[in-house]
């Protein structure tokens, strides 16, 4: 049998080997003038607020070169993404805001379940921890650690619905955008890794620690820790070939892959406080997987915290106009389904 390529005319075969060649730099990025400002965000019935950084739309090249160091076969092909505007938090998600979520009304997961049936927006609310949720880490302007997607998905909702914005969890797309802010090397500020300690808090200078957001300097768009810290939650779930059904010379607007109803794996991106420079760079990504909650006792074990992971936590966006597979999104994730026996 003869292949497909001996049968294609010589011109059409150039035609393709030019389809097949590297896009020149200057196609990318492109940094859209941002025409929406960035806001501070007040969390009625309290004194808590957090701000919101207005991100400009654009396209850019996701995922890294073959030659970038400390490079991941799953941070690659390189290929060209479309980004609409959106509002992400300057900082990531803070115990301050999470405890308003978590500690009022605290239920079971029955109570959680059974009310979610009777009402589709009802406020599910994260169980008791059985262990110290923040790790012996800090709290008070600490970011939120030990937390599951499913946790974060949920806080999101229960955001949009206090303050009636639509927030939600940030697209894996939308994330390294807004990490690299318009810089094509491993960081926000460049390549050279011996700088990362002005910009995050990672393995030589955290102290084996979380720190309080905001005190390292911020990324050229005005966003903080996004390099190290704390991993943060993205909407997607992990494919380690992601990357692979996308077009290098086409920009795919808005490609995210959308979460299930399973537990794991979903993506995580930024590296923390015990990580060296090269998980913290912008295209790095991780997964997800049983091991984070392995050591949980309860049976079943929470589908709210993470009992062998103090290093991951979460920051929200809100999109200026919803891409249509985003709205009105919320974990399919369900402890108790309605077919279990005894439920």
């Amino acid at each position: 049998m003869r292949t497909l390529l001996a049968v294609v005319p010589g011109c059409l075969l150039a035609g393709l080997a030019t389809l097949a060649a590297p896009v020149p730099d200057a196609v990318g990025p492109r940094v859209d003038p941002a025409r929406h400002k960035g806001y501070t965000e007040k969390l009625a019935g309290s004194k808590v607020t957090f701000d919101v950084v207005a991100v400009p739309g654009g396209v850019y090249r996701r995922g890294s070169d073959a030659d970038e160091a400390g490079r991941r076969a799953d941070e690659g092909p390189t290929h060209l993404v479309e980004i609409a505007p959106f509002w992400m938090g300057k900082c990531e998600v803070t115990w301050d805001e999470f405890d308003l979520f978590m500690k009022p009304h605290a239920a079971d997961d029955h109570v959680n379940e059974k009310g979610r049936d009777r009402n589709p927006d009802a406020i599910t609310r994260p169980t008791a921890p059985y262990i110290d949720e923040t790790w012996n880490h800090g709290r008070e302007g600490y970011p939120v650690i030990g937390i599951s997607h499913h946790a974060a998905m949920e806080y999101c909702w229960w955001l949009y619905l206090k303050t009636g914005k639509k927030y939600r969890l940030p697209t894996e797309a939308e994330w390294e955008w807004a990490c690299r802010a318009g810089a094509t090397t491993r960081f926000s500020f460049g390549d050279d890794a011996d700088k990362l300690g002005d910009h995050a808090w990672y393995a030589k200078n955290a102290d084996e620690t979380t720190h309080p957001v905001g005190k390292k300097k911020p990324n050229p768009w005005g966003l903080h820790d996004l390099h190290g810290n704390v991993w943060e939650w993205c909407v997607d779930q992990y494919k380690k070939d992601a990357y692979a059904p996308f077009s290098p010379l086409r920009p795919t607007p808005g490609p995210v892959v959308l979460p299930t109803d399973q537990q794991y794996p979903h993506v995580v991106r930024g590296g923390a406080f015990m990580d060296d420079a090269d998980q913290c760079r912008s295209a790095t990504r991780r997964n997800s997987d049983p091991t984070w909650n392995k050591s949980d006792p309860q049976l079943p074990q929470s589908i709210w915290w993470l009992g062998n992971v103090d290093y991951v936590g979460f920051r929200v966006v809100r999109a200026v106009e919803e891409q249509k597979d985003l709205v009105g999104l919320r974990s399919k994730v369900r402890k108790y389904p309605k077919e279990q026996p005894g439920y």
